[in-house]
C-alpha cells in the first residue's frame, strides 16, 4: 500500500472495481444504487476510475460515457441484463472439446506457444467489447474535463509483475514498485481482454513484448494504482465471493475435486488482496494522526468508502447453477464447485440478481454515499 504524496489541496475521487468474471454484475446494481443518490444529471463524479478483470470492462464503460454518469450506468445494466455466456465464451461442443483438448495435450507434452492454453474460446467476449465500447469517447471526455485518469491492470506471465496500464490527462510518469508498475499507453479492447483473462479458462493476451492474463493474479495492493494517480478519497466496490465455511461436527468431508481446488486459488485471487488491502490502508488512516509530525511524512489520508456483497455469491450460484450451459456443467461436474460457476455464469437471471443485490447494498449505504460526495462538493468549493 502506498499512501499519497501530498500535492496540492484538490480533492480528487476515485472508484475501483474488482475483479471476478460474471461477479462484476453485482458492481453494475451498486452504481445503479449509487448513481440514484447523486443527481440524475450529475456528470462522472470520479476523476479516476480504475478497473481490474471484468471490472475493468465496467470501468472502461464508465469512461466511455464520462460525460453522463447515469447513463454510463445504464449501458452497464442492459449489457449484463441481457447477457448470455454465449457472448462471452463459445459454447459449441467443437470448440470446446478442441480447446480442452489442446489443453490438456499441451500440459502433458509441455509445448510452447503452438498450442491452446486456456480450457474456453473466449472469441466473443472480444465481438462483444468491439460492439459496446467506443474507446475513442475516452480521449474525448479526458478532453472536456470529465475524467482525468483510467487505469486497467493486468498480470504479465513472464515477469510475474501487476502491470497497470493508465490514460490520463495529467502529466503522470511510468511507475515501478515491488511486483508492480503503472504503464502509460492509450487503453484499447487488448488490454481489457487480457484483464479479464482468467488463467486456465481463457487465453492469455499478448501486449508488447509479454503475455498478460487476468489482473486479479499477483495484484498485492488493488487500491495502489488509484492512489498513485492521486486519489486521496477511493470508493471501493469489490465482487467476495464466499464466507468462511467451517466443516461442522458430524459433516462428511470428501476430497476436493480438481474444479474445487481450481475455484479455492482463484477465489483467493479474485477476493483476499482487496479486502487485505483495504484493511491495511485503514490501518494507515488511523496512524497519521498519531503520528507527532504528519507534515514531516509528506503523506495524508485517503478516505475510503466500500461497498461489498452482504451475501454469500457462491451460493446465490448455486441457486443458479442449472441456468449453466450444459458444455460449461460438464467441466464443473458438482455444485461443489460454486466458486467456478460464479466466474462462468454470465446468464440474465443470476446477474440480474447480483445487480439487485448491489442495489441493495449500495442504498443500505445511502447516507454514507450521500456524506462520501457532499464532503468532496466542500472541498471543491473551497
Amino acid at each position: 500500500m502506498n499512501i499519497q504524496h501530498v500535492s496540492g489541496t484538490q480533492q480528487e475521487t476515485a472508484l475501483v472495481l474488482s475483479g471476478g468474471g460474471a461477479r462484476a454484475a453485482y458492481q453494475v446494481g451498486a452504481l445503479r444504487g449509487i448513481a440514484s443518490v447523486l443527481d440524475k444529471d450529475v456528470p462522472n463524479p470520479f476523476g479516476i476510475i480504475s478497473g481490474t478483470s471484468a471490472g475493468a470492462m465496467n470501468a472502461v464503460g464508465l469512461a466511455t460515457h464520462a460525460h453522463k454518469f447515469r447513463t454510463g450506468v445504464k449501458m452497464l445494466e442492459y449489457v449484463w441484463s441481457n447477457i448470455s455466456s454465449s457472448q462471452i465464451y463459445r459454447l459449441d461442443s467443437t470448440g470446446l472439446v478442441s480447446s480442452a483438448s489442446n489443453w490438456v495435450f499441451s500440459f502433458l507434452a509441455n509445448r510452447k506457444g503452438r498450442s491452446s492454453t486456456s480450457l474456453l474460446d473466449n472469441s466473443p467476449l472480444d465481438s462483444l467489447l468491439h460492439e459496446i465500447l467506443r474507446l475513442e469517447r475516452i480521449n474525448e471526455n479526458m478532453n472536456a474535463g470529465y475524467l482525468n485518469s483510467l487505469v486497467v491492470t493486468a498480470s504479465g506471465y513472464t515477469s510475474g509483475e501487476s502491470v497497470s496500464f493508465f490514460q490520463s490527462s495529467k502529466p503522470i510518469e511510468n511507475w515501478q514498485r515491488p511486483h508492480r508498475l503503472g504503464i502509460r499507453t492509450e487503453i484499447r479492447h487488448k488490454h481489457l481482454l487480457a484483464s479479464s483473462a482468467i488463467p486456465t479458462l481463457f487465453p492469455a493476451v499478448k501486449i508488447n513484448r509479454e503475455y498478460y492474463g487476468d489482473g486479479a493474479i499477483r495484484q498485492l495492493a488493488p487500491l495502489s494504482p488509484a492512489i498513485h494517480m492521486g486519489a486521496d478519497r477511493i470508493l471501493a466496490i469489490g465482487v467476495s465471493g464466499s464466507r468462511t465455511r467451517r466443516p461442522k461436527k458430524g459433516d462428511q468431508i470428501a476430497q476436493p475435486s480438481l474444479s474445487q481446488i481450481v475455484g479455492h486459488v482463484l477465489n483467493s485471487a479474485f477476493v483476499d488482496t482487496l479486502e487485505s488491502d483495504m484493511a491495511v490502508l485503514r490501518r494507515y488512516n488511523n496512524l497519521i494522526p498519531l503520528c507527532a509530525d504528519g507534515a514531516a511524512l509528506d503523506v495524508k489520508p485517503v478516505h475510503l468508502l466500500e461497498i461489498t456483497p452482504s451475501l454469500d455469491l457462491n451460493r446465490i450460484a448455486e441457486d443458479f447453477y442449472q441456468t449453466l450451459p450444459r458444455s460449461i456443467r460438464l467441466f464443473i461436474r458438482d455444485t461443489n464447485s460454486s466458486t467456478i460457476a460464479s466466474l462462468l455464469m454470465f446468464e440474465k437471471d443470476y446477474c440480474q440478481a447480483l445487480m439487485d443485490l448491489g442495489i441493495a447494498d449500495a442504498l443500505a449505504k445511502r447516507e454514507q454515499i450521500h456524506e462520501f460526495f457532499r464532503v468532496r462538493s466542500v472541498h471543491q468549493k473551497e
